[in-house]
């Protein structure tokens, strides 16, 4: 029998979807992409 997801569940599986979009986009375009890290806004690059 399947395991009826949570809403919580499926809140973080599409949010999940959501981020590999926009990571994927951005590796797509070659555009740096914004991330919160020790306090402070970063920009990187995904090859």
């Amino acid at each position: 029998m399947k395991k009826r997801l949570t809403l919580n569940e499926k809140a973080m599986l599409a949010m999940k979807k959501a981020v590999r979009k926009v990571v994927a986009q951005h590796k797509k375009d070659g555009t740096p992409l914004a991330i919160w890290e020790d306090g402070k806004v970063k920009q990187i690059i995904i090859k």
